[in-house]
């Protein structure tokens, strides 16, 4: 189990690189396929969105199948085919369909760790272990900064593409070989239970819009956004976007390691997550009230809301404390499914958005300020809802 889990870590690197790395590439893809930032927003949000769309059907492979076959498989075939396809690209629609795939062949590997995390750990663990998972697998995020435009500047994006085609499948192999299923759970009598059971739970409804919108900002900033903010604003060029997502990303990498363990200290789940998730949302307005007060002002906000905005594993924890053994599977992916489709439908909805307030003939970091509101709103809504959850502590 521990190669296995080890295996998973390296696939979850992977998933957190394809779902950061197109803002490093934003400059290059423009000059030399023509894809502009609100085609990159489109692609962003494909990958956000089919990776949603595939947790129900994750959800349940991993309860019938389990995770070894249902993680394999898909990011063999997905996660592989997927960035063949992207070092093909000849255009915009290509890259949409590279990042579709890539989405489906990345949208097991988190969830089948969390799925043996509940099966064979004490739940009092489990928010400590997801968050150490994604910190773990966060190295993704800092790899697809500046490492990636050191990459890209010296070989070219096609090669290194090409490259990242060929690890993902050995990726997907390693898993095949070395993850081990936990032990098949008999079916309760009254069958395996279904979505609609999981809704029924007091308090979980109130969980989900917070878990919808309090990873879109971090996610859809450090994925996308950063890179045009910061050349548009500061001038910034490649190297200097790549160091500046290389702090956000190291601040969201312990960000994930310092929400993990919080639960157990304070022994809330409910009050961590609105302490830190309002912390995100100052960082947000200030970034919408002063967008242009310097390059490092910039880099040190968009660091503090990686950090306060990695909430995600103590969200998933306070659900996963609510979901009976045979429905631990669906469980992780159907709130997995907000927060990963939340941040898809504002990643396809901030291009628009951004396109429509830049044509208005605004200075570059007025339209930058409108966009962290658009941002920010959802954040406090998802919020005040969350306030309606019950607290809940293993």
């Amino acid at each position: 189990m521990r190669a296995g889990l080890m295996v998973l870590v390296a696939g979850y690197v992977l998933s957190q690189f394809y779902r950061a790395f197109l803002a490093v590439l934003t400059p290059v893809l423009g000059a030399e396929i023509g894809a502009q930032p609100s085609d990159l927003a489109l692609s962003s949000g494909i990958w956000f969105l089919v990776f949603a769309l595939m947790q129900m059907p994750v959800g349940a492979a991993l309860d019938r199948l389990g995770p070894r076959m249902t993680a394999s498989v898909l990011l063999g075939l997905g996660g592989g085919g997927g960035a063949l396809v992207f070092a093909l690209a000849d255009g915009p629609v290509a890259v949409h369909l590279a990042m579709a795939l890539i989405g489906i062949g990345c949208s097991p590997v988190l969830m089948a760790s969390y799925y043996i995390f509940a099966r064979i750990y004490q739940p009092e663990l489990f928010g400590t272990l997801a968050g150490a998972m994604i910190g773990a697998g966060s190295l993704g995020n800092i790899l697809g900064a500046a490492p990636l435009a050191w990459l890209v500047e010296a070989v070219g994006w096609r090669e290194t593409l090409f490259g990242l085609a060929v690890v993902t499948a050995g990726v997907a192999l390693a898993l095949y070989l070395f993850v081990r299923d936990p032990d098949r759970l008999e079916a309760p009598s009254g069958g395996r239970g279904s979505v609609r059971d999981l809704l029924r739970l007091p308090g979980f409804w109130a969980l989900l819009p917070l878990m919808a919108v309090a990873y879109a900002p971090a996610a859809a900033i450090r994925g996308l956004w950063a890179g045009p903010y910061l050349a548009e604003v500061f001038g910034a060029d490649a190297l200097a976007i790549g160091r500046s997502t290389l702090v956000m990303a190291l601040a969201m990498v312990a960000g994930s390691f310092v929400y993990g363990p919080l639960d157990r200290v304070f022994r809330t789940r409910k009050w961590v997550v609105v302490a830190g998730n309002m912390l995100a949302a100052i960082c947000l307005a200030a970034l919408a009230a002063i967008p242009s007060a310097g390059f490092w002002t910039a880099t040190a906000l968009l660091a503090a809301l990686g950090l306060f905005g990695a909430s995600f594993p103590v969200i998933m924890a306070h659900g996963r404390a609510f979901f009976p053994p045979h429905l631990i599977g669906r469980g992780v992916t159907f709130m997995n499914m907000f927060g990963i489709g939340g941040a898809g439908v504002l990643q396809f909805a901030s291009g628009p958005f951004h396109r429509t307030v830049a044509s208005g003939a605004l200075a570059p970091e007025t339209s930058f300020s409108a966009l962290f509101l658009f941002f920010l709103v959802p954040l406090l809504i998802g919020v005040a809802l969350y306030l309606f959850s019950r607290a809940s502590v293993d």
